[in-house]
């Protein structure tokens, strides 16, 4: 590890860029824990100042993926928002996700406990408040969820354990590392299609090169709410659509869709977000969260060729809201893991 370290901890302007192989050398140690912590701090902080390369940021999402468990679901789409969390927006792509499985379209959600830098609301925050303690459940029962509803949840710390072993490094350090990009494409499901959140938009470009090496069939990198994959709601987003090889920069308007509305200020929990969620997939809820729930969703239906357009996919996808239908998914999603949990419970 320090002849890595050599080449990449020379300062902004001596440093290198490590090739593949150094690269892929470097994440095996790291996640290997055979590296010291000092050596993984030092590394970790360096590529931060740096910028990782493409050929980086590959090597880690291989590395990753080789030591986590991956099971291939029907051709879905893997949505890969900021494992930190959401502070101060609703965290869409939850109903979203139970809304597509709905329009026939599986989904793959995954994350972990809170992380740094933004230490915010996670999906699994939510789900607790639902009566899902993930911590609890074992693979094979998060994969018989998905196989009721089409909607699997991976606790990426149990699918992919070496993220747990570096998880008290991250969190001393406290700021965005490689890791940070590297875990939310280990694709658990191994899904053709991803939708990608960033929060700089000059990242667009890298991040497009990479998923074209990973070879998904389409995606879409969205520089959206909090940095996460939400497309706003109340001003248009700018997204980097990959198909066939190739990106394209595009600008997705809520307005020009007749969706565009002012978002409330709300003071999110992880209850509230729950609430919310809950309220938007029975069709009711505050207009401007069920109107994001419907973009997004749209959007992603056409991504995965579920949909002629992004006006089909709303079309689709409010008449699923409105008849219950992705409240229905989401019921089964929700009753297959607390099922689980209250079998797990049950003395002898």
């Amino acid at each position: 590890m320090i002849d890595l370290l050599k080449e990449v901890a020379r300062g902004k302007r001596g440093a290198r860029d490590l090739n593949y192989e150094e690269a892929a050398r470097a994440a095996e140690a790291i996640l290997g824990l055979t590296a010291s912590p000092v050596q993984i701090g030092a590394f970790l902080i360096a590529e931060r100042i740096k910028l990782e390369s493409v050929e980086e940021l590959e090597a880690f999402v291989h590395v990753c993926r080789k030591y986590a468990h991956r099971t291939p679901q029907r051709e879905g789409l893997d949505c890969a928002g900021p494992y930190d969390g959401r502070k101060i927006s609703f965290i869409a792509t939850f109903p979203t996700a139970f809304l597509l499985s709905a329009a026939g379209l599986p989904v793959t959600l995954h994350g972990a406990d809170s992380l740094p830098p933004k230490w915010g609301i996670t999906l699994q925050d939510i789900m607790f408040e639902a009566g899902i303690d993930i911590a609890r459940h074992s693979r094979e029962e998060a994969m018989l969820a998905a196989s009721e509803s089409d909607v699997l949840y991976a606790d990426a710390q149990k699918w992919c354990p070496p993220l747990g072993g570096i998880r008290d490094i991250r969190e001393e350090m406290g700021m965005r590392t490689i890791f940070n990009t590297a875990e939310k494409l280990v694709d658990y499901g191994c899904s053709p299609y991803i939708v990608f959140g960033i929060y700089h938009n000059t990242v667009f470009d890298r991040l497009a090169r990479l998923l074209i090496k990973l070879g998904y069939q389409k995606a879409l990198i969205v520089q959206g709410v909090e940095g996460s994959e939400d497309l706003y709601i109340d001003r248009p987003s700018r997204v980097y659509t990959i198909a066939d090889g190739q990106s394209s920069l595009d600008i997705i308007d809520p307005e020009s869709l007749g969706l565009d509305i002012a978002v409330p200020e709300v003071n999110w929990t992880a209850r509230v977000q729950l609430m919310t969620a809950e309220a938007v997939m029975q069709g009711g809820g505050h207009l401007a969260f069920y109107n994001q729930t419907l973009l997004n969703s749209a959007v992603r239906l056409h991504l995965a060729g579920k949909a002629g357009s992004v006006e089909e996919g709303m079309y689709i996808c409010k008449a699923l809201l409105d008849t219950g239908k992705a409240w229905d998914v989401y019921m089964k999603w929700k009753s297959s893991l607390r099922g689980c949990q209250t079998a797990a419970q049950s003395p002898g």
